[in-house]
């Protein structure tokens, strides 16, 4: 699978992400899966178009599909920053990928803002990279602000 003609962005990150100032999920989701880390005053020293490019990869879970992800960026630190992304190993059983059970901060989380959670059958419908996005989105103790809206477009919320 090739790069996505635009960026891929979820309505709910349109307000802070548009205009890539902030990292849309697309692109923590392939740092995350790389082991790469980059923080946002790093991510914000890259040019618009590099930060464009990045969030057109795609969000496969198979990190063989597109593994041009992780050179671009070291490419791009190096050039626009002269600094190299820090390495981590990934987790290599994220909690999203089980369609088993909901994550329990995703539970807590809902339980937190007044939603109902989503079912495990519904859980398990959903798209892995809407999976991740969630439990991305439930890894601090207190609700994200994007948390409700996400939800609500996964379905998940009326």
């Amino acid at each position: 699978m090739g790069l996505h003609e635009t960026p891929l962005l979820f309505d709910f990150e349109l307000v802070s992400s548009e205009d890539l100032t902030y990292m849309p999920m697309s692109v923590r989701f392939n740092l995350d899966r790389f082991g790469l880390r980059i923080s946002l005053a790093q991510w914000q020293l890259l040019p618009h178009a590099d930060r464009t490019l990045l969030a057109r990869f795609p969000v496969d879970e198979d990190a063989q599909i597109e593994p041009n992800f992780d050179h671009a960026l070291f490419e791009m630190m190096r050039t626009h920053a002269n600094i190299e992304p820090e390495w981590f190993t990934p987790e290599p059983d994220p909690v999203w990928r089980s369609t088993a059970a909901v994550p329990e901060r995703l539970l807590a989380h809902s339980r937190a803002v007044g939603a109902i959670a989503p079912s495990t059958e519904r859980w398990a419908e959903l798209d892995p990279f809407k999976r991740y996005v969630l439990t991305k989105l439930t890894r601090k103790p207190e609700p994200s602000h994007d948390f409700v809206p996400a939800m609500r477009e996964f379905g998940l919320m009326g």
